[in-house]
């Protein structure tokens, strides 16, 4: 499956530095990590690789410092990585030069350390060759561990690929069997959920998937904007307006290439938009002039999970409604348990990612029961609208 990427099957790395690239962006408070989700996903590669007898160190980011910036230090999530891995993890006060390199002769193979944070230096995400240099006089290997940065082109994400032996680690390989399962070669019929607030940040998915998909259910505010185009009268709806020629396009483009539209075909609404606010059900004919659309309709919760019944493979980003706050998360809930129930039937492969999919997927208590959800954002989304991620481009064969 994987036979175009370099993965750790065939790699040698007893005895050797092996610079692994992870994500370690995890959320914090009072210094302290509020979910281990990142860190768990990363255990089998630096499990793996330690058993096999590398020196294991580990090159991340954390947030956006201009500079040196200790609040943006890696060393509090030092404890936590230790603890989910049950072994000691060390730490370095830099990334490169003197202390890096005194930290990386420390370990012995097994080991385990975690270098400062790669942003601490401009040349991270300029991919500057002598960052790059630097960072690679402390490693043999580079392993790229990390999705959700495969989209940039850093130093550390992309830059160490040419300069050292590279390989996909096991999260990634994970992943981009997962994604080539769902959009490269997919069992057809492929259905996409695409939801969310806004048209505008998703325009170029919604271009690419038309092309790929047999059918594309659209939900979230960005259905408003569609429907708005079609001439149904949203109210008060969340919607953009001025992209209604787009929306227009895009439904053109679905038909020349025989992609079934999936909107709404009725609505739950509210006069305020609050937590268990009084929520109606409506036709699409008749929403008041005074409402917010804020979730798809019970029609159109049947549709939609009349589509994923129909489908082989399910890829799903955004929600269908405003599922932070209920009673505006049912359809979205409904849905998500649909597609995890046919999918530990075994009648569904369903790959799912973006930020507010997976608090959402969580929500519904559905995550689990998916084949494959992705916790990267923006890495996820560009795979979706077709373009080459530099992280994962380096490590083709």
């Amino acid at each position: 499956m994987m036979s175009s990427f370099r993965t750790l099957d065939g790699a040698d790395v007893n005895g050797k530095r092996v610079l692994v690239r992870v994500d370690l962006n995890v959320p914090m408070e009072n210094g302290k990590v509020t979910d281990v989700t990142r860190l768990e996903r990363i255990v089998p590669t630096l499990a793996t690789l330690a058993a096999r007898g590398a020196k294991v160190i580990i090159l991340a980011h954390f947030g956006r410092p201009k500079g040196v910036d200790p609040t943006q230090s890696l060393k509090p999530v030092v404890p936590a990585l230790a603890h989910v891995l049950r072994r000691p993890v060390a730490f370095a006060e830099d990334c490169i030069g003197e202390v890096a390199r005194r930290a990386v002769e420390a370990i012995k193979p097994g080991d385990i350390l975690v270098l400062e944070n790669t942003r601490f230096h401009k040349g991270e995400e300029k991919n500057d060759p002598d960052f790059v240099r630097a960072l690679a006089e402390n490693g043999d290997i580079w392993v790229a561990d990390a999705f959700s940065a495969a989209h940039r082109a850093h130093a550390s994400t992309e830059g160490l690929g040419h300069v050292l032996p590279a390989f996909a680690g096991l999260t990634m390989q994970a992943e981009l069997e997962a994604l080539t399962k769902a959009l490269d070669k997919p069992k057809r019929p492929l259905v996409a959920v695409v939801g969310g607030a806004k048209v505008s940040s998703k325009i170029d998915l919604l271009e690419n998937l038309v092309t790929k998909v047999d059918a594309l259910v659209i939900g979230g505010g960005m259905a408003n904007t569609f429907l708005h185009a079609q001439g149904v009268k949203i109210g008060k709806s969340l919607a953009e307006k001025d992209l209604a020629p787009t929306a227009l396009r895009i439904l053109a483009k679905a038909e020349q290439s025989k992609c079934a539209i999936i909107l709404p075909v009725d609505a739950t609404i509210a006069y305020h938009f609050q937590a268990n606010a009084p929520a109606f059900a409506y036709g699409l004919d008749a929403i008041p002039h005074d409402a917010m659309i804020l979730d798809v309709g019970p029609q159109s919760i049947e549709r939609i999970q009349g589509a994923i019944d129909d489908a082989a493979t399910l890829v799903w980003n955004g929600p269908l409604g405003a599922f932070e706050i209920p009673p505006f998360d049912k359809g979205t809930v409904a849905a998500a348990r649909h597609a995890a129930e046919r999918t530990a039937k075994g009648k569904l492969l369903s790959v799912a990612g973006g930020g507010d999919t997976v608090a959402a997927l969580n929500q519904a208590r559905a995550a689990d029961r998916f084949t494959y959800v992705s916790t990267a954002g923006g890495a996820f989304l560009e795979w979706l609208e077709g373009k080459p991620l530099p992280g994962v481009e380096v490590l083709r064969i």
